[in-house]
């Protein structure tokens, strides 16, 4: 196994973990169990959100290890740590409303909320590096490869003479 799956698989592996953990705390959540709910004071649709772009991120992950495509160490970096904070902006959500701008609560001049705006910003911006670096990989993948060829001059007509001739 290269290391390009290895990163890739361990991300995906770690992020299907975090997102089965998030849907056992998204049945405590709506069954009342009160140290989840102490835990995710914010709307339950966050954590739910959470546990989906997790798995999603994971199915995407997944889907461009399986193509077995050379990618940059810094695209698979970016994919793996971009899948995790663009997740994580739901955990955040639910776990601290006064961040979330679709709460009652939501404070947009705190400190906090400051901060988290360029954190997803950041966030959305490595995500799509690394995704988007994939998505380009994979598109080069199915183009023809071109051969270098030499040209050479023959009765005054340029031809090209491929390597295998």
């Amino acid at each position: 196994m290269e290391n390009n799956d290895k990163l890739l698989l361990r991300g995906a592996g770690s992020y299907i973990i975090v997102g089965l953990a998030l849907a056992w705390c998204l049945i405590g959540v709506y069954n009342g169990v009160g140290f989840i709910k102490a835990i995710f004071p914010g709307n339950p649709e966050r954590v739910l959100q959470a546990h989906l772009d997790f798995l999603l991120m994971s199915a995407l992950i997944l889907g461009v290890s399986a193509l077995r495509i050379s990618l940059a160490r810094h695209i698979r970096w970016a994919m793996v740590i971009g899948a995790f904070t663009n997740s994580g902006i739901f955990i955040v959500f639910a776990m601290a409303p006064t961040t979330d701008p679709g709460s009652e609560v939501f404070l947009p001049d705190s400190l906090a909320n400051q901060i988290l705006h360029y954190a997803i910003r950041t966030s959305f911006i490595i995500t799509t590096y690394g995704f988007g670096g994939a998505a380009i990989a994979i598109i080069r993948s199915t183009l023809p490869r071109r051969q270098k060829a030499s040209q050479w001059v023959h009765n005054g007509q340029s031809k090209v003479e491929s390597p295998a001739s």
